[in-house]
Formats: structure tokens, sequence, C-alpha cells
């Protein structure tokens, strides 16, 4: 406490006053009367009054510190005392500075006639240092309380009467004597105590002795806060004053950045479920605020809030994004989907704006999430110096916002926050105590290109709140998502989050038309986007007096000329009526039908009254009759009152379909009234044939010699159409060197080769049998023959080669022509030609398959010495026959081509030398025959047989 210092204080009293010792203690103000045997009505004696001042309020000035407690803003003056008698007004004059003393008038009331007042003046006030203590602040500079310095004045009027009265005490139980007596009468504490008004306190100390405490509070200077926002005013406990404080306030946003209660930033990429917030000294049952996070990129490099966790007591609330960086947000209540507003256990959720909030009253406090950023909010006076976590320490200071959970300080925030992870049954890759986290870089190879979005925050867009919130760690968080993960638009988060905080302190930012779209954010249909939007949306069921905030937040919201119904129906109305299952609105008086109740919407608590809706009564439908049956069908005139009909149903009928034979079909009808159908067959008018049916016009297979086709005819007795048939026609005409043969299996016969046809080089055409030569006839030396190999005829022609010959080397007359009748030769005159080699070319001929050209081919001719003399001794012929034959042969190869389009490869015998060498003479019957053999051996040697011959 401030020394206390007396102050002697001149009273000249009425007639009826007597005297008067106050004493103002500990900021309270006694008063104490005594009354003395003597009474005169022409002098009072005078008797100073001594008034004691403990613990008032002195001035001084306060050095630049940083404490936890709260910033008091009341004092209690040094009061001056005035005694009056009834019906008097006092006006005193006190010093009135910002936070210094003031002067509060207390009046005292006598018995006696009316008479004139006394006055107390106080002179003058002592002037002492005065220890300011702020909650969590750090002044930036000093200030001084001083009293009496600025004088202020103001009149309190009293009735009559009042409700403090004194009691008359002994003469000579209060000391008088001299300026400097203090009472010690009143040193007690009373035991009964009241509220005045005005926030004045009164206590009963003893026998009618009161103790009358009037607070005054003066505005506490404002502090800054560590976290650089805005200190908030919180009222003292007894409700008449009031003092700042720093909210402990963290958020959390992109992949993800912290800023901590006391405003440390860093980045932190764990992928696991961690703790945000817990109470050091545990206070609160079963409370805490998590976060799990998740690696939001294909490189599992950095990572973002999947699900923010709210404990409280018995309840367990879980936002879970529903999509990947999205503002999508789902809300759990152990493990339950609820819908919002939700309330129970003191716990509230709500929607606010593009937040989902979760409020604990009881606390003060509230969480909010939206799938990209979170913000949690506590105040300090419940809080202070008592919590711990990745949002750090609450208590205005950043040095220890990296405390790990044995209460040592890591080396930065980064390894604290792996610290603070937790058991997540959800994710066994995570164990508390791994190794922990490392941040991806942020320099690559390449410099990187920061988005042009994150300019806005230091731009003319952001610059309102420049001076309420710093943009440069939101610049950082920014350009570090628009690095590392370019592509998926993160560095909204960092504006978003930025502009959440400027709206908390009271400016609103319309950030998101400035980018292009990429930050753009879709209504829901009936709904438009604004910035700047109530925290709580006013509804029909709220009343909007009570709403006081000025804080703004963007979001979803009504369109002007309407307002949401209520916060847990998301309708729009421009008039409050009524709102029902079917979520249309209704005006009042408004009647309508909904799940066959007819309503009404009434204006009050129940507002939609519904009833059972009636329906007309039906006529008795009869469904007689084989097939039919009830059927309840829904009334397009009124779909509460479904209808009675019969209806028809072919299932039910006994009759079955008759099986027709072919030709025919089943044709059916229903007689009028009827349900079942009468079934008969009638003829189709198709064909029949061989189980098959043919449509008029077509062609119908009888055999193959025949064509037949489907007419429109109609066999009366069959009732099915006529078929009718004609011979196939055949062709006899058959080319030259053709036959008209039978085939089997056909109708008509097929003409088939049976001679060569050989075309001439005249163009002429000879038909030759098989084993038939002949010349051409316009050239001897050309010679065509027929062959027939395994009933495939070939011809071939053959070209006669004639030997060198000159007409100078014959006698005259003796030029003659070869018995081939092609070569010129000189007709021999006793002369015999010696056996010699010969050459000729020719084609070969052999299976079927032809040289391509003439071959040149040898044989021996001449005459060798051969006779046929009669011997008398045997008495027989002698015979001595000599052959022209080869001496020495090669073998050759030549390429035939074969009908079917092949080649083979074939040897011929060439011959060397010819020599005339003895041979067997047999007679020429014999020989005949061996010739007759050699003939039929082959078709082809027969050829060159007939070749060689002709050619001789």
């Amino acid at each position: 406490p401030a020394s206390e210092t007396p102050t002697s204080i001149p009273v000249t009293p009425s007639a009826t006053s007597l005297p008067t010792t106050r004493t103002t203690e500990t900021g309270s103000t006694v008063f104490t009367r005594s009354t003395t045997t003597e009474q005169s009505t022409s002098s009072v004696s005078t008797s100073p009054v001594t008034v004691t001042t403990s613990g008032v309020t002195e001035t001084g000035s306060t050095p630049r510190t940083t404490t936890s407690g709260p910033t008091p803003s009341r004092s209690t003056s040094t009061t001056p005392v005035t005694e009056t008698s009834s019906h008097e007004t006092i006006t005193t004059r006190t010093p009135s500075p910002p936070t210094g003393s003031h002067t509060t008038p207390v009046r005292s009331t006598t018995s006696g006639p009316s008479s004139p007042s006394s006055t107390v003046s106080l002179s003058s006030a002592s002037t002492s240092p005065v220890s300011v203590t702020t909650s969590g602040t750090t002044p930036t500079e000093t200030f001084t309380t001083t009293s009496g310095t600025t004088s202020s004045s103001f009149t309190i009027s009293t009735a009559t009467t009042t409700s403090t009265t004194f009691r008359t005490l002994p003469s000579g139980s209060t000391s008088t004597s001299g300026p400097n007596a203090t009472s010690t009468a009143v040193t007690t504490t009373g035991s009964d105590s009241w509220w005045l008004c005005n926030c004045t306190k009164a206590i009963c100390i003893e026998d009618n002795i009161v103790q009358v405490i009037p607070i005054i509070c003066n505005p506490p200077p404002k502090p800054t806060c560590a976290n650089n926002l805005s200190p908030v005013p919180v009222i003292d406990e007894d409700g008449c004053c009031w003092h700042w404080e720093c909210d402990c306030y963290c958020t959390g946003w992109g992949d993800p950045h912290y800023m901590t209660f006391d405003g440390l930033y860093y980045s932190y990429q764990g992928n696991c479920t961690y703790v945000l917030v817990e109470e050091i000294n545990k206070k609160v049952d079963n409370f805490g605020v998590y976060i799990d996070n998740y690696h939001c990129d294909v490189r599992d490099v950095v990572s973002c809030p999947r699900t923010l966790i709210v404990r409280h007591e018995t309840q367990e609330v879980r936002m879970t994004t529903v999509k990947p960086n999205t503002l999508q947000v789902e809300v759990t209540v152990n493990n339950q989907v609820v819908a919002l507003p939700y309330k129970k256990f003191g716990v509230s959720i709500y929607e606010s704006g593009i937040n989902r909030v979760v409020e604990i009253p009881e606390l003060k406090m509230n969480v909010t999430y939206n799938g990209l950023a979170f913000s949690i909010r506590m105040p300090y006076s419940l809080f202070g110096n008592n919590t711990q976590g990745q949002c750090g320490t609450c208590n205005n200071n950043t040095a220890d916002d990296c405390m790990l959970p044995n209460g040592n300080i890591a080396e930065n925030c980064e390894t604290m926050a792996d610290h603070w992870q937790v058991v997540d049954p959800s994710k066994p890759q995570c164990s508390p105590g791994l190794n922990p986290t490392s941040s991806p870089s942020t320099n690559p190879i390449e410099p990187c290109k920061e988005s042009s979005i994150c300019e806005l925050l230091l731009g003319s867009v952001f610059k309102p709140c420049h001076e309420f919130v710093r943009p440069e760690k939101y610049y950082t968080a920014c350009v570090f998502d628009s690095c590392v993960l370019p592509n998926l638009d993160l560095e909204c988060s960092s504006l978003q989050i930025y502009a959440a905080t400027c709206a908390d302190q009271g400016v609103c930012i319309d950030w998101r038309g400035h980018t292009s779209g990429v930050c753009s954010h879709e209504c829901p249909l009936g709904k438009e986007y604004r910035a700047c939007g109530p925290i709580k949306e006013p509804t029909c069921k709220s009343s909007q007096q009570n709403e006081t905030s000025t804080k703004q937040v963007e979001g979803c919201f009504c369109p002007n000329g309407t307002m949401l119904y209520d916060s847990g129906v998301n309708v729009c109305v421009k008039t409050c009526g009524c709102v029902g299952v079917d979520m249309i609105p209704r005006e009042f008086g408004e009647k309508f039908t909904v799940d066959c109740q007819d309503c009404i919407c009434l204006e009050g608590e129940h507002g939609i009254v519904c009833q059972p809706h009636v329906c007309p009564e039906q006529h008795k439908v009869s469904c007689d009759g084989e097939g039919f049956y009830e059927v309840t069908e829904v009334n397009p005139e009124d779909s509460c009152c479904p209808l009675v009909t019969c209806k028809c149903n072919t299932s039910f009928c006994t009759a079955r379909v008759p099986k027709c034979s072919l030709g025919f079909e089943v044709h059916s009808h229903i007689p009028s009234g009827q349900c079942c159908p009468v079934y008969q067959c009638v003829p189709k008018g198709v064909c029949v044939h061989q189980s098959a049916e043919f449509l008029p016009n077509s062609s119908v297979f009888v055999d193959k010699c025949q064509n037949c086709v489907c007419t429109n005819e109609v066999n009366i007795s069959t009732q099915l159409n006529i078929i009718s048939c004609e011979p196939v026609p055949c062709n006899t005409y058959c080319a030259p060197g053709y036959e008209l043969k039978p085939v089997k299996g056909e109708c008509c016969g097929r003409c088939v080769q049976t001679k060569c046809i050989i075309h001439t080089a005249n163009d002429s055409q000879l038909i030759l049998n098989p084993g038939e030569f002949k010349n051409d006839p316009s050239n001897n030396c050309t010679i065509y023959s027929c062959v027939d190999i395994r009933n495939q005829l070939i011809s071939s022609t053959s070209e006669i080669t004639c030997p060198a010959f000159n007409e100078d080397s014959c006698k005259p007359g003796t030029i003659t022509l070869l018995p081939n009748g092609c070569c010129k030769t000189c007709a021999p005159v006793d002369s015999h030609t010696a056996c010699s080699v010969r050459q000729r070319e020719d084609f070969i001929v052999y299976n079927g398959c032809r040289s391509v050209d003439r071959v040149v081919m040898t044989e021996c001719e001449g005459t060798c010495g051969t006779f046929s003399l009669y011997s008398s001794e045997a008495n027989s012929m002698d015979h001595s026959c000599s052959c022209c034959r080869e001496a020495s042969t090669t073998e050759k190869h030549v390429v035939l081509k074969c009908p079917g389009g092949h080649s083979m490869s074939h040897k011929y015998v060439y011959v060397e030398s010819c020599s005339c060498q003895d041979t067997e003479c047999k007679n020429s019957q014999s020989s005949a025959s061996q010739n007759s053999e050699e003939n039929d051996n082959t078709a082809l040697n027969r050829t060159k047989r007939a070749v060689s011959l002709t050619s001789k």
C-alpha cells in the first residue's frame, strides 16, 4: 500500500453540527459521528476533522515492463467530506486524470432543523508513484497518473432521506485533539454488505456504522500484444470496471503454416496427429484441441490439415475435410455425423460464413475450421500461462512458444512440433519419437517465380489492414506454397487466413475478386457470396437486437431483401412466415397440403399446424369377370386420395394360346367388356416346304433340276400358297474339241475337252486326238502333237531344223527333200554316210512338263557294215549287223515348266561321239515287236520317235 498522508480539514458546522472524524481505509470511507451534551444556539465550538487516507491512488511513471496480470482500471479517490443537514446538495471538485484518482462525494444526515451547509475543500493531494499492471502487455510508452493535476466537477443531488444512517457515539469515544488525530474506532470488516446503485457498495460494520465503497472506473491504457493483434476489453469480476487482455489466438493454414498464441510463425510438414492445445495444469476434464495432417502432394513432402479435433469432457468433435483442398467440411460428434447447429453438454457447433465453429461458452473459447485453415481463440483470464502444444504457451512472450512436453525450450518450433505427436490408431505409421520431420526445400535449381496472387497481400487490396495486422509472415507462407505446390492453389489459404485475421480485428477485405478466378468461391443456389457478412447470419428465429458484434466474416449469405429462415433451415425467405419439411417458404395464413396433411401457416410458436387430409367418398367398384382385379392408383388431381379402379391382367386368364401348324399364326382379340382374349389360327399367306415357310414371290428350293417360286395362289384345301416349278434349261452345244458328257449330281451335262485345240501360225485351228501328229498345213517343218497325260491334254509344237545345205555340192538333178518333207539334200549316188553325231533343237517334254526354250540335242546317224550272206556249210543265212550308236555321252540339266505353274529340273543324255558297233541280228518280226513295245512305253517317247523318224 502507498504511504498514508493525514489531512486536517477545518469544518464550520451549523448549530447542530458536532465534531466528526472520518477515516478512509483501504479505498473505503467510514463515517463516525459523536454528539456532546452541550448545545448552543449562538455558537458552536469548532473541532478539526481528521481524514486519514490509506491505499489511495497515487501518481507516478510506469517503466516499460511485461507482466501477465490484468490492467487495473479503477481507483479509490481521496474523499472530501461535506456534512450537511437534510435537503442539501453537495458540490465537490476533484481531479480527473486518465487513470488517476477520482473524488467521491458522501453525505451524512442529521436530525436537526435545516441550517446552512458547511463546505469542506481539499487544497492539495499527495503525489506518489503508482505501479500499473497490464494483462499480458508490453507498454510501448510510459504514462503518469497524477492526482490533482486536472480538475473536474460534478454535482450529486440527494433526496430528503438516504439509506445510510449513523449511530451517535459517546463523547469520549473519538479523539479530536489536534489536526492529526486519526480515528481508530472503525477498523473492522462488516459482516453484511449490499450494492447501492452505480457500483457503490455498502458494508454494515456494527451498530449502524456503515462502510460505503464507491467504485470509480478509469479507461486503462491500451497495451501492445506480442501477436500484434488488438487487445480486448474484459469486464472485472465485480462487473463494474474493465481491463485489457491479449487473447490467446492461434491459427494454421496451407501446408501447413502456424502462428502461435503469441504470434510466432513457423511451418511444419508432419503427416500425423498432433496436440495443438492442452492445459499444462489440468483444470478442465478431457480438454484439448488436436490436428490430423496428411501429405497433400504426390511427392509426400508437404502436408495439409485434414481433421481438427476438439475434446471437452464427454464429447469429441471432429471437423473433417470431405474433399482435399476444398471448403467442404463434415462435422461429427463422438463419431456420429451431426447437423448444424448443434448444442449439447456445453458445446455449441454452428456455421459462420465459410467456417465451422466449435464454441464452449463455459470456457469462453471457440475453434473455427473451413478445410484449409483453422483458428483457436481462448481467453487469457482462463488459459494464460497454462497452454502447451504446437500453438505454444499463451503468455504474451514468444521466447517459450517452442516448449517441449518436458518443459524444455526447443531450438525451433519445427523441432518442437514433432514432440507433440499423439497416438492415432488410424495412422500406424506414426509413432511418437520417430525421426524428425524434414522441411521441403524452397530453393529449387531454377529460381521460383512466386504467384502473383501473393503480391496482393502487400498491395493496395489489403492495405487497409496493414496497420492492424502485418502481412509479411502471411506473404512468406504464400510464396512457400506457390513454390512447393504450384498446382494446388494453396496460396489462396494464406490470403484467406490473413483476410479472416483482418476481419477479426474489424477490417473487412473483399479480395477474392482480385485473383482472376483462382481463389473464387462458389455459393449454392439461392445464396450469394459476401466478403463482409455477419458472424451469425440473422434469421427469422433469432433476435437481431441481441447481435452487437461488429466483426464480419466471408461466406455465402441470403441475398439482399431476404433473410435466412433459421440456422438449421438453410432457406432464404422474403417474409418470415413458415418453412416446413418441404423446405418451401410459406406466408402467414397460407394454406397448403404436404405429406397428405392439410396445413396452415400461423404466426406463433408452432408455426405450421396440420391435420389429416380428408378425401371425398368414392363409388364402390366391382371387378367381376375373368382377368379383372382391383388396383389403387394415384389421383392426378389429388395425390393424397388414391383411386380404386379395375385393371385387367391376362395372366389371370385360364385360356391358353394354341400352337398353330406351319403356315398359320395365332390371332387374338378381346371382346368388348372382357379382359381375356379369344384365340384362333389363321393362314399367314405363305408357302410351306420341308418345314420351312416362304413368302410369296420368293424362290423355293425343291431340287436343283427345277426352278420353283412361291406364288400368291392359295390351295383351297390347305389354305397355303401354291409352289410353281419349271425344269432347269440345259445348254447342249459344245465348242470344237469338247464333248457333252453327263456329270454326276448335276441336272445338265458339261462340256469336257477331249481333243487338243492348236492354233497355228496363220491363225488356223487344228483339232488333234490324243497321240495324233500333224504337220502345219502351210509349213512341213512344224509338227503338232497331242498327248493325254493322266487325263490332262497337252499339246506340243516341234520345229525341224535343217542341216546346212549347199546346192553347189550336189550333182545336177540330185537335189531332193528329205523324208520329213522339210529339208533339202542331195540324192545319194551309191554312197554311204559315215556314222557321226548330228545336232538338232527341240522342246523337251516330260510328265506333262515342257522346257521353256528349244534345247540342243544330239543323235548318231550314218551307215555301218551290215550284210546277210548264205552259208552253204550252215545251209542258212549268216548275218553281220553293225549299228551307228553313241560312243560317249554326258548328262545335262534343263528346267521344265509344268501346267500347275511350278518348275522342275530334268536330266537328259547328250551324245558326244558316235561309232559303228556290232549288234545282234534279229528277224524283222521280233524287231517290229520290240519297236512296238518301245513306242508304247510313254506318249512322250512316241512323240520324240515320231519327230525323229519324220526328221529322217
